[in-house]
């Protein structure tokens, strides 16, 4: 996602309910996701909305993160996929959410998204100070000068902010968690693995287009 992109989708996220507006219900038992009451509006229309909430310290994103991309290849047109970083008010998981914004807007997703899991739980890089992602990134060839613009630009700092309030309203309370639609949770803790996780998606993925068929 180029920085255009990210601001538009910053903008379309200005539409989501407040943090508190929405609460988990629970779904029944033997289910392997949570309900929504309210929905929490999502931010692409036209399209069923799938977001990924996660954090780079987070072991269980790293071993999800691999199955996540390859599910995501497969997905069809009418599916909006979006990550979400959970910063929870931590320092240093704020910080990480702007490495990954800064990604986005420079279009380095793909590149660079799942090195860092490893550079910061195995390699134990400093990429929560600015000082630390300035030398990693110079360490891969990249313009440095031109990262650290974006990386400190008022785009990004916009897009760590509102991540925050999206992960607030989803009341997100662990990662890897999944969303659908604005209406739905599931996680392994749901479901009891990740690949359960992603079967559980694609179940609400077909009930959402189910009754989105019957109105």
């Amino acid at each position: 996602m180029n920085r255009r992109h990210a601001l538009q989708q910053l903008g379309a996220f200005a539409l989501l309910a407040s943090p508190a507006a929405a609460v988990l219900a629970q779904s029944g038992s033997g289910q392997g996701y949570q309900v929504l009451e309210p929905a929490v509006p999502t931010a692409t229309k036209g399209k069923i909305e799938v977001i990924e909430f996660f954090h780079y310290g987070c072991p269980h994103c790293r071993d999800f993160d691999p199955l996540l991309e390859q599910w995501k290849k497969r997905l069809p047109a009418d599916i909006s996929f979006v990550r979400v970083p959970a910063i929870w008010g931590n320092p240093q998981l704020q910080a990480l959410a702007r490495l990954y914004y800064t990604f986005e807007v420079t279009g380095q997703v793909d590149a660079l998204h799942e090195p860092v899991f490893g550079a910061v739980q195995d390699d134990r890089e400093p990429l929560n100070t600015e000082d630390g992602v300035r030398a990693w990134v110079g360490k891969r060839g990249i313009d440095t000068a031109k990262f650290m613009e974006a990386y400190k630009s008022f785009g990004v700092e916009s897009l760590v902010k509102r991540a925050d309030q999206i992960a607030r309203a989803y009341k997100v309370q662990g990662v890897p968690t999944m969303a659908v639609d604005g209406r739905f949770i599931t996680s392994a803790s749901l479901t009891g693995s990740h690949e359960g996780t992603l079967k559980q998606v694609d179940s609400l993925l077909a009930r959402v287009r189910s009754e989105a068929r019957k109105t």
